[in-house]
């Protein structure tokens, strides 16, 4: 059953973040003993008062069990815990955090997915969804702040700033005074649209009836009041919310060529599509943000995985528990429904109300006996087409001979003419320890490279990982990486100098992050087709993150979790929560 929401609804829970789903570790990371625990032993938590059994003997049971400590599932486990609810959540890592995990090697902590951030300290009705969880939490999360990007296009390379008036002097230098028109145009269009796109917070959202008292009834004045602000014009245009974004920008004329092609680059960037494919209503929320007056980028003090760390906490606080190397054998199905799931130990966990899984769709249809689906919801599943995979490089390095003013955040064009989603075209950069040094041994770099969900499976597929023509194949498909890191850093950076180099592969994806494929996600494009809802046809059996609505990328999956979590509690205390944290 698909859970479909109104425009202003679907439109608030696409906060924007730059999401690469990665992997990754060849080495197996340190892991952080504090708050992180094994179902092979048994202790105590760090804090001392959480009465958690380890290590599970027999039978087992939890109200919830989540499968997957993605951001998806953490957040649906933890704000069940913040219910009242008894949750577990089993992870097959020794690290938590699925995509957005970090690891550690050499003194050098990496972050192996998400690194372009923005709305993580915002608060109140219109923040980021994962913004909204933590604060649900009462966890905080420390960042740098900053406001520009370097990006190296076919047309040049120049200092990309956000906010509403620096991007029209790269226009002017770059593309043109056209461009700068037709630029102006479309921000006069799409920016009153804003205060529809995010009138609802996300966390109001339910996957039943109940959202009819906990968001369309508790938001309609703000509703109205945005509609009523955009006037008729405006109203109408946001009809097209749930439209793909093209057809606005195919709707204003705009034919600059520079404008076309970087629309399409924050598409690709924001949801692994084009402009053709993607909502307006993501786009919308993200030039609202990125385009007015005041605004940041944001990045956590103690890398990404501090964001993982702070949902750790949250789960743990309320008594929540957490697994790790608790391999899935099967969920288990008792009279048609979800009643727990199997261990590949041989243990068995009861779920008294539900199972909730974090897997992708078609991982998760992996975990269950033939027959327990109907052959259509089947068929639904193995015909959803999906975004390829992707190459990394992770690298440690002195920083002699490095610019001290180098920017966190660098992008890589080669061809517009080839498409931003074409492989090997694009690739992204990240050097955190520009902001947070503590990410590096003293006088060191941390520096992870990526060709985000281009990179085509087909070409891994049957390979040996310990063969020479894998290791040829590695080589081949990183150079691209690696010129791109030269090109970004300039003549004082050797690959010579290299102290930790890493590359990951499709296969290196499907191997650490059980991603069927190592696929990025669901390919499914806006007005084509729309991400499934959370319930299943198996009762008791839900599913959340990035195979569900709203989608792909950190706040999409925040959002999913805690609409599933929402879901799972009666409406009274849904709107006892929201009452608690001022929404």
């Amino acid at each position: 059953m698909l859970f479909s929401l109104s425009p202003p609804m679907a439109a608030n829970l696409c906060g924007w973040t730059l999401q690469s789903p990665s992997l990754y570790n060849f080495r197996r990371p340190t892991v952080r003993s504090s708050f992180i625990r094994s179902s092979s032993s048994s202790s105590s938590s760090s804090n001392g008062n959480l009465p958690i059994k380890e290590s599970f003997s027999g039978e087992s049971e939890a109200d919830v069990v989540v499968i997957g400590s993605g951001i998806g599932g953490l957040c649906c486990g933890a704000l069940l815990a913040r219910y009242g609810q008894d949750v577990l959540v089993l992870e097959s890592h020794d690290q938590p955090g699925g995509a957005a995990h970090s690891f550690e090697i050499k003194g050098y902590k990496f972050d192996s997915g998400p690194s372009l951030f923005s709305g993580l300290q915002s608060r109140g009705p219109q923040a980021n969804p994962l913004a909204q969880v933590l604060d649900a939490l009462g966890e905080s999360l420390p960042c740098s702040k900053y406001d520009s990007w370097m990006v190296y296009l076919p047309e040049g390379d120049f200092l990309s700033r956000i906010g509403p008036t620096d991007f029209f002097k790269d226009l002017e230098t770059y593309a043109g005074p056209s461009a700068v028109q037709e630029w102006e145009k479309l921000l006069g269009a799409i920016l009153p649209l804003s205060s529809a796109a995010m009138a609802l917070p996300p966390l109001s959202i339910r996957g039943d009836l109940g959202v009819l008292s906990t968001a369309a009834a508790r938001y309609a004045p703000s509703l109205l009041k945005s509609f009523i602000a955009m006037g008729p014009k405006g109203a109408l245009g946001a009809t097209k919310l749930l439209r793909p974004f093209s057809e606005i920008v195919d709707s204003l004329g705009l034919k600059d060529p520079f404008i076309r092609n970087w629309i399409d680059l924050l598409a690709f960037l924001l949801a692994g599509v084009k402009s053709d494919g993607i909502l307006s209503a993501e786009m919308i929320y993200m030039f609202a943000e990125w385009y007015k007056p005041g605004c940041t980028l944001e990045y956590p003090i103690d890398g990404s995985g501090a964001v993982v760390e702070a949902l750790v906490r949250g789960l743990e606080k309320f008594g929540g528990r957490l697994s790790l190397k608790s391999h899935l054998e099967n969920i288990v199905i008792e009279n048609g429904k979800a009643v727990g799931v199997k261990l590949k130990n041989g243990q068995f966990i009861r779920a008294r109300k539900a199972v909730v899984s974090n897997a992708s769709m078609w991982d998760t249809l992996k975990l269950l006996p033939p027959g327990a689906l109907p052959d259509s919801y089947v068929k639904g599943v193995n015909t959803t087409p999906q975004c390829e995979s992707f190459m990394h490089l992770h690298l440690g390095f002195d920083a002699e001979g490095i610019a001290d003013d180098l920017e966190i955040h660098h992008i890589v064009v080669n061809d517009w003419d080839r498409g931003v989603d074409a492989d090997q075209n694009v690739v992204l950069i990240s050097v955190p320890s520009v902001l947070s040094p503590n990410l590096a041994p003293p006088g060191k770099h941390v520096l992870h490279a990526y060709c985000p969900g281009t990179e085509p499976f087909s070409l891994w597929e049957g390979l040996d990982r310990r063969s020479a023509e894998y290791k040829n194949l590695k080589s081949q498909r990183s150079e691209v990486m690696w010129r791109a890191v030269e090109r970004a850093l300039g003549p004082g950076f050797k690959r010579e100098k290299c102290e930790v180099s890493l590359v990951g592969t499709p296969l290196t994806h499907q191997r650490f992050l059980r991603r069927n494929r190592g696929t990025y996600g669901p390919a499914i494009e806006a007005g084509k087709g729309t991400f499934p809802g959370h319930s299943t046809p198996i009762p008791q059996l839900l599913c959340c993150g990035d195979s569900t609505f709203p989608g792909i990328g950190v706040p999409a999956v925040a959002a999913s979790g805690a609409i599933v979590a929402n879901s799972l509690v009666p409406v009274s205390k849904h709107s006892e929560l929201l009452d608690a944290i001022g929404l």
